[in-house]
């Protein structure tokens, strides 16, 4: 009816704007009998219209059309069509009446508009293919194209100037609208969209013509050449035939179906022409396209892991993937690895997936020269930084991809392997200046290589012959022809194997790597201080050497001269040995290597190793100090490695028994220090020997666990380990023989101590039965004298001698010499029978010395005369020693008693000097004859029980009886403590095993007067096992070179020391605690928790002080300090993370060392647990509390590997020590803790809850009755524990998680459980925030309660209890935390169904002061529980608009009391739409739709008010908030019906900037009502909803006018003639803070671009500042704006948008 009363050309084209928003959607929607009538409507009105009126809505018009273009079937296409050209040719031929007629063919402005709306529209681009597909000018001449296929000449191409001018006219003036057409089309989610663009580009757009080769720039041809390529993700066929034919270009002859074929001879031509055709005109712009992708650093795992797929596939096809991949390869590459540098794990693995699927489609030849090329550009790079940056991109390569292919592990890798080193060589003939780390990392990859080669890739057998083939390219000329041909090889044959032979033989190529490796290593030798270099090296060479082994080419190399060269260097000047066992290890693993592989065979060769060896040996020797223990694992096995390849020459043993006996090797004298420091390094070799011999599972057969040997009659085969030990080892032990020196003082007290002892009795036992006498005594033959008389050779010197090691050995004394005397087995075979007889190794040492004494006391018997009486003193001396043992009672059976008592007390009479002791043991001796008595001696029977070696810690719980007479306490001179003191603090720490023992015994005869001295005793101890420990730690730090005593033995005597007087004290503390037991009450009850609330109202008695209170105190207090230091131990070997500061070298000796401590630690810590466990665990807890930050190793690692540590015994000691803070009264007194642990109740708690979160959840069987009865007696009485309350509601939400894993009494399978949480949860400031608590609590409140009902009342307690407060207190939002908000946020969860959290969430949410919560707090906090609530509640939304009152002018108009109800009815009504928007913006999409036509009908009514009315025109910025909640909540085609009522508001609201407005529109629009307005026309423009993009154009230019003006332009849109109406740009204020993310960037996000600085205080403003200010700048840029934003193709920020909105409707200030 408008239209049609308009019946003037003139009054529709005023009118356009009026009616065409109306009639632009109709045909998305319109029915059969609709669109004809629609479309005559058009035609016979709209094509009418001038020029000036269609122009800036054209592509509105367009886009309106497009739905019925979208099926070509349809009866209304052709006519749709029609209607679409006709508007075409309007604007055209209208256009060319004009002014300006430079536009070729006048259809450029259509095309332009055309473009543009199939960018924006992506729900209407079918429309737009189909048109496109049927008017597009093409834009290649067919016929040269014709001509072109036809001569073969694909390099030819058309000018620009030869195109038609309807192809010209396309992209005039903006040729790029067309690339981001076609690349908006090739990157639709619809595959038949981009098959049709596709058809297009091969059809109209052929990639050689000239508007992509000339006219658009590089960028926009590598943005439709991107877009095109993508579509090969998809693995469609269809689609990929399509993107051949349109880069390959015409064919010659035949279809496209083939192009997958291989070609054979005869397409030659075909194949070249193709291949030429891509690379002229699209390889360059793909390959930019590709490398631009693979530099991006700004992608996501996804987006970076699409080019390694894109390049796959297409490789498909050769004449693309083939020229493609060589220049992408490497960058390709290189994006990986540096995203494997910065990813997340997960993200790394999704990019490393595609890269590794990519790598292993790229042929190897290509692969592997692209690997050379990096590594000559590297090793002939000035730059050294991007030198080790090629490196590390080879490294990466070789170690993160398959490189495991026949073809590359038998020719590319070795090739590879072969240039990196020959390069290397040249570098260094030429003196180039390498770094370290670039050689380093060099011969890294080399050995990388290297352990990939097979040994059939260097055909050992074709290897045999002259050494003239080997020395092939050891010259400087013949490694650059080596190089030469290596080049040419992957340059000009692209390293393809199918075409041309590799550039090195089989037979050449081993020569060539070993010569290249020997010059190398041979110049590296010259510079010992480059041991790293010397070391890799050298371990290159030995792999080579094994992989080549048997060949004849390894005997040619000669590297003893500068082996001798370099070790004697270091021999010669001892400072150098500290940093020679690098070096010597890498020579003696190559000389190792060489033996296996079989080129040390000849005499030549034998005589150069046995040159070397004793270099190597002295080195290794020397390594072997105790000072420096860090190489002591791997120099023994290298001693052992040398051993076999000198055997049987027994060099090593040769060369260690010279050092023991006369080691002037070590510092060029041979003094007695020196013979110790010997002696020390053979303690190291025996202990690391025998430690890698059971390793190996070599150990003598019956040998269990150390306690027991089994010694065969027969001459047994010597062990591996006793090769090179046997000699050294008797030399050790004839310093026995000499007890007052420093080597006997040493030996001893290694003797005693070593753990191996048995097999220095195999080794004595076995030379005494290797000697004719003894083997004829013990097998009772009578007639031994007769057999030594006949002839046999007389070995009474051996037997003497051996028998004084054995007396010197046994006379040591310790435990572990007990237990092997008592378990070792000797069979012993009768000489003239086949019986044998097995016996203990003390009853066969006495039966030994026995038929000594009797054979010796003979003078006619079988030892020389002047050697019997010797041979008897030893044997004696060995009985009495025997005897003296704590085993000795299984000889009883001997009757041997009375005999061996005699000839003891006849020594002890005679005073020998050779058996008198040192000085303390002289001292023990005179003060254990006043002490000595049957107690001592079951004391001494408890210390040493069998197969172990028992604590020395008293555990007894039960009362020791009172002695039967009771003795004066013996008193310690006054100086002996002081004494003790100094000397365990300043002593020499070779003495410190002397002291300890001094001190051990020295404390049973003293312990009456023990606890007056204990704590001054244990701070000593610690304080040096602190200071020893620290100096352990820095041993195996890299590059140490400390030369202090080694600590780790040290340690162990300070722990064993320490363990000792504790032990002692404890004793004696139980002892005196036992006297005075009758103290204690016998009706006091004995229950675990018996009566605890009673014993809280009984009266406090005054309970008598124990005598021994004291003494507990010292106790309690040592044990402390020794559980702290002992923690520190474990945890440090335990839990040791020092990787970056620990030397890899010395790794194993680390392993050993550190297991050692870890063990030793832990035996401490559980001997005192058991004896105090309570006060142990209180300590370990104030560890935890105090110092977890620091801590490695959490306690609770510590906990659950003690033994007697179980959760049944931790967790009622926690109860306990909690009970002694809280209710003392409520424990029996023996469970009440001395309080010394500066711990409080809170910290305890923490501690309980961690140690639960912990354990196993099968242990919940242990502790759920001790855990129940704490509960119910807190409950109980609650208010000694109301402090703790907060952290035992989180322990019984710990307990009912680990209770939901399992179940008593069944063995079904447990749920797995999760770990613990940070230890951060548990800290004592989080336990007393209930809130906090609380809101960790509720979601697991379904495994407490189980039951519905018990949760629906626990949650309606807390809503009332908790948060009903907090809501309606005063200082209400102030006082709502974040916690506060999690905590209803977790009941809305899990009572979604309850009113009570929905009552204190509405209260709050009703409240006037909600919006002046922070907004951080209502982002992060409420929006969530908002959400819930409108889930839950869907008739939310009606009740707030039902509180909203019509405006109305209706009562007091005037005065201050009608002011006074207009604000007041303005505020309730901004407070509702407030409310109705947060729920809109909390809510998913579409939530509310069903409620739209009541919101519609709201916002009708409101936005009717005027200044005047009540609520007034104040109310509209909150309107046009809500309208924009619902642009971003809201699906477009449910927010068809909005469309209107949005478009006629945004234009009267604009308009009234224009100065012809009306004064009541101008007052009706406030300056917060204009900037809403502002900012929804702004996120309608960033958004661009299909059904705004039709409108669009009545508020910014939306057409190519935007960037490109006419000269008589004039402006249109509303926007631009507001901004024309309110002043040139230049004018506007530098404060506007306009958003710059608006911009044409390719693929960046779009943002709205009204962002007012902070700078400026818009509430203040009135509202023509606010114009000027903040919204004229804008107003200015939006048409701009908005077309950058189309043409940069970006998605819209709509998280952005959210949050801007979200933040305006949030600030209370916009309220009246």
């Amino acid at each position: 009816m408008l239209i049609s009363g308009l019946r003037q050309v003139q009054g529709l084209s005023q009118d356009l704007r009026l009616y065409f928003p109306g009639l632009s959607s109709v045909l998305s929607f319109a029915s059969l009998t609709v669109r004809p009538l629609y479309l005559g409507l058009l035609e016979e009105h709209l094509v009418q219209l001038d020029v000036a009126t269609l122009r800036p809505a054209l592509k509105s018009m367009i886009l309106s059309l497009l739905p019925g273009l979208e099926e070509d079937t349809s009866e209304d296409f052709d006519r749709t069509l029609t209607l679409v050209d006709k508007i075409k040719t309007s604007v055209r031929d209208q256009h060319t009446l004009g002014e300006e007629l430079d536009s070729p063919g006048g259809d450029d402005f259509f095309w332009q508009c055309f473009f543009l709306a199939s960018i924006t529209g992506s729900t209407r681009r079918q429309g737009a293919l189909a048109y496109l597909a049927r008017r597009l000018p093409k834009l290649g001449n067919p016929k040269y194209r014709s001509s072109v296929v036809s001569n073969g000449d694909a390099s030819a191409q058309l000018d620009l100037d030869q195109l038609s001018p309807e192809a010209q006219a396309v992209v005039s003036p903006e040729p790029g609208l067309l690339v981001r057409c076609f690349a908006s089309g090739l990157s639709d989610n619809q595959i038949l969209i981009q098959r049709g663009f596709l058809d297009l580009l091969v059809t109209h757009v052929p990639l050689d013509s000239p508007i992509l080769q000339q006219k658009i720039n590089i960028k926009d041809l590598e943005l439709l050449v991107g877009s095109a390529v993508g579509v090969v993700t998809r693995r469609d066929m269809s689609l990929n035939r399509r993107l051949w034919a349109w880069l390959l270009g015409p064919e010659p002859s035949g279809d496209t179906d083939g192009a997958n074929e291989p070609a054979s001879s005869a397409d030659e031509p075909k194949v070249s022409a193709t291949a030429v055709y891509f690379t002229q005109y699209g390889f360059g712009a793909l390959r930019r396209y590709l490398l631009n992708v693979f530099e991006n650093k700004k992608l996501s795992p996804s987006e970076r892991a699409k080019p390694f797929r894109l390049c796959l596939s297409l490789m498909d096809r050769w004449e693309v993937g083939g020229l493609l991949v060589t220049d992408v390869f490497v960058p390709a590459m290189r994006s990986a690895y540096a995203y494997s540098q910065v990813g997340s794990k997960e993200e790394v693995e999704e990019v490393q997936r595609s890269a590794n699927i990519f790598f292993d489609g790229v042929e190897s030849g290509l692969i592997w020269g692209e690997i050379v090329r990096l590594i000559a550009s590297a090793l002939s790079d000035a730059d050294s930084g991007e030198a080790v940056t090629q490196l590390n991109l080879v490294k990466f390569i070789t170690t993160k991809f398959n490189i495991r292919e026949e073809e590359m592990i038998v020719c590319h890798i070795p090739i590879a392997f072969l240039t990196l080193l020959a390069m290397l060589q040249q570098r260094i003939r030429q003196r180039a200046i390498l770094s370290d780390e670039l050689q380093i990392l060099a011969l890294d990859i080399a050995e990388t290589l290297l352990n990939i080669v097979p040994e059939r890739a260097f055909h050992p057998q074709a290897l045999i012959g002259d050494h003239a083939s080997i020395a092939r390219f050891t010259t400087f000329e013949k490694v650059e022809s080596m190089l030469g041909d290596i080049r040419h090889f992957y340059v000009q044959e692209r390293g393809n194997l199918g075409i041309s032979n590799p550039p090195l033989s089989s037979s050449d190529l081993g020569p060539a790597v070993l010569g290249v490796v020997h010059t190398l290593l041979d110049h590296a030798l010259g510079s010992p201080e480059k041991s790293t270099l010397i070391e890799q090296l050298a371990k290159i060479l030995s792999t080579l050497g094994l992989k080549m082994r048997h060949s004849s080419n390894l005997e040619h190399f000669d590297l003893f001269p500068s082996f001798r060269k370099v070790l004697s260097n270091f021999c010669t000047d001892p400072e150098k040995k500290i940093a020679s066992f690098p070096i010597a290890s890498s020579i003696s693993g190559l000389l190792a290597s060489f033996h296996r592989a079989g080129a040390l065979r000849s005499h030549a060769k034998q005589e150069d190793v046995k040159s070397v060896v004793p270099l190597l040996v002295d080195i290794l020797w020397w390594h072997l100090s105790p000072s420096f223990p860090k190489y002591h694992v791997e120099a023994v096995r290298h001693l052992r490695q040398l051993e076999t390849i000198t055997a049987p020459a027994r060099v090593i043993e040769a060369v260690i028994t010279s050092s023991v006996a006369s080691p002037t090797s070590l510092s060029g004298n041979s003094s007695k220090s020196t013979q110790v420091d010997a002696v020390r390094h053979f303690s190291v070799l025996w202990v690391h020997s025998v430690q890698i011999q059971g390793t190996r599972g070599e150990r003598t057969r019956g040998h269990h666990r150390g306690s027991s040997v089994t010694i065969s009659g027969d001459q047994a085969v010597q062990q591996d380990f006793s090769r090179i030990l046997t000699r050294p080892l008797l030399l050790v032990l004839d310093a026995l023989a000499d007890e007052n020196t420093e080597l006997y003082n040493f030996v001893s007290t290694w003797l005693q101590s070593l753990s191996s002892v048995s097999e220095v009795f195999l080794v004595l036992v076995r030379g005494l039965r290797s000697l004719n006498v003894i083997d004829r005594m013990m097998s009772n033959d009578s007639d031994a004298r007769a057999d030594t008389l006949n002839g046999d050779a007389d070995d009474s010197p051996e037997c003497l001698h051996l028998l004084r090691h054995l007396y010197h050995l046994i006379r040591l004394s310790s435990d572990q010499i007990w237990i092997t005397l008592a378990g070792a087995t000797v069979t012993i075979s009768k000489r003239k029978s086949d019986d044998s007889e097995v016996i203990s190794l003390q009853a066969f040492l006495v039966q030994m010395s026995l038929q000594v004494l009797r054979m010796g006391g003979d003078p006619a018997g079988p030892f020389t005369s002047h050697l019997a009486m010797p041979i008897r003193r030893v044997a004696l001396q060995l009985l009495r020693q025997i005897f003296h043992g704590p085993y000795a009672l299984p000889l009883r059976d001997l009757e041997i008693e009375t005999p061996l008592l005699k000839m003891l007390i006849q020594s002890v009479e005679e005073q020998d000097a050779e058996i008198q002791p040192l000085f303390l043991d002289l001292v023990l001796l005179a003060s254990r004859l006043r002490v000595q008595d049957a107690s001592a001696a079951a004391r001494l029977r408890r210390h040493t029980r069998a197969n172990s070696i028992a604590s020395r810690l008293s555990f007894q719980n039960e009362r020791i009886d009172d002695e039967s007479q009771s003795n004066m306490p013996v008193h310690p001179p006054s100086q002996l403590i002081e004494c003790i003191r100094l000397g365990i603090s300043s002593s020499s720490r070779f003495c410190l095993d002397s002291w300890v023992d001094f001190l051990t015994e020295i404390l049973v005869i003293y312990e009456e007067t023990i606890f007056q001295n204990l704590i001054p005793l244990v701070e000593s101890f610690c304080k040096q096992i602190s200071s020893v420990f620290d100096a352990l730690k820095l041993v195996f730090a890299k590059w140490s070179t400390s030369k202090e005593m080694s600590p780790e033995p040290t340690l162990i005597s300070l722990l064993n020391g320490l363990e000792q007087i504790l032990a002692r004290a404890h004793e004696r503390l139980l002892a005196e605690e036992a006297k005075s037991a009758g103290m204690k009450s016998p009706d006091q009850p004995q229950s675990f928790f018996g009566n605890m609330v009673t014993g809280i109202l009984s009266p406090e008695i005054s309970q008598a002080r124990s005598p021994s209170a004291n003494n507990r105190l010292a106790v309690l207090l040592s044990f402390q300090d020794t559980v702290r230091i002992s923690f520190s131990i474990w945890s440090w070997a335990g839990y040791s993370q020092d990787n970056d500061t620990q030397d890899a070298g010395s790794a194993a000796t680390f392993g050993y060392t550190s297991l050692r401590m870890r063990n030793r630690a832990r035996r401490i810590l559980e001997h005192l647990f058991a004896a105090e466990p309570l006060e142990c665990l209180e300590t370990l807890a104030m560890i935890w509390c105090r110092s977890f930050e620091e801590q490695k190793a959490p306690p609770f690692g510590l906990l659950h590997v003690l033994d007697g540590s179980r959760p049944k015994n931790t967790i009622p000691a926690i109860f306990n020590a909690i009970y002694s803070r809280t209710n003392p009264h409520a424990l029996e007194q023996t469970r009440v803790t001395t309080l010394t642990s500066e711990l409080s109740d809170v910290e305890l708690v923490g501690f309980l809850i961690g140690y639960t979160k912990s354990i196993e959840d099968d242990a919940m069987d242990e502790i759920w009755p001790d855990c129940m009865t704490f509960l119910r007696d807190v409950l109980g009485n609650p208010m000694p524990h109301r402090q703790i309350l907060p952290g035992l509601l989180e322990f019984t939400t710990a307990l009912a998680q680990k209770l939901d894993n399992t179940s008593f009494g069944d063995q079904r399978r447990m749920r797995p459980s999760d770990k613990p949480k940070s230890q951060a949860e548990a800290r004592s400031s989080k336990l007393l925030d209930v809130v906090d608590i609380l809101a960790t609590t509720i979601p697991k409140l379904g495994l407490i309660l189980e039951t519905n009902d018990r949760i629906a009342a626990v949650g309606n307690s807390i809503c009332t209890s908790v948060l009903n407060p907090v809501f309606r207190s005063r200082n209400f939002p102030e006082n709502v935390t974040r916690a506060t908000l999690d905590l209803l946020y977790q009941l809305s969860r899990i009572l979604q169904s309850s009113k009570s959290w929905k009552r204190e969430a509405n209260e709050a949410f009703n409240d006037p002061k909600f919006l002046a919560t922070p907004f951080d707090l209502i982002e992060l906090g409420w929006m969530p529980i908002l959400r819930q609530l409108s889930l839950s509640d869907k008739d939310r939304i009606p009740e707030l608009l039902s509180r909203v009152s019509s405006p109305t002018t209706a009562g007091i108009v005037f005065g201050v009391g009608a002011v006074s109800a207009r604000l007041e009815a303005d505020r309730r009504t901004q407070l509702a739409i407030r409310r109705v928007t947060l729920l809109a913006m909390a809510a998913d999409e579409d939530s509310y739709v069903q409620h739209l036509p009541l919101i519609k009908e709201k916002l009708v009514d409101l936005l009717s008010a005027t200044s005047t009315s009540s609520p007034s025109s104040a109310t509209r910025a909150d309107l046009y908030l809500l309208l924009q909640a619902l642009t971003l909540r809201t699906s477009p085609t449910q927010l068809a019906p909005l469309w209107p009522i949005l478009n006629s508001e945004l234009h009267v609201a604009l308009s009234s900037l224009l100065p012809e407005s009306e004064t009541l529109t101008q007052e009706t629009y406030s300056a917060p009502a204009l900037l809403q307005a502002c900012k929804l026309l702004d996120l309608l423009i960033t958004i661009a909803p299909d059904d705004f993009q039709l409108i669009e154009w009545l508020y910014v230019t939306d057409t190519i006018d935007a960037v490109y003006r006419p000269s008589n332009w004039q402006p249109t849109a509303l926007i631009d003639e507001i901004s024309d109406e309110l002043g040139s740009l230049g004018q506007m204020s530098p404060g506007a803070g306009l958003s710059s993310t608006q911009t044409s960037n390719m693929g960046g996000k779009r943002r709205m671009l009204l962002e007012v600085d902070n700078d400026l205080d818009v509430k203040r403003m009135d509202k023509s500042e606010m114009v000027v200010k903040v919204l004229r700048p804008w107003f200015g840029h939006l048409s701009i704006a908005a077309f950058e934003g189309v043409y940069g193709m970006g998605s819209p920020d709509l998280e952005h948008c959210e949050k801007m909105v979200l933040r305006d409707i949030c600030d209370d200030g916009t309220i009246v």
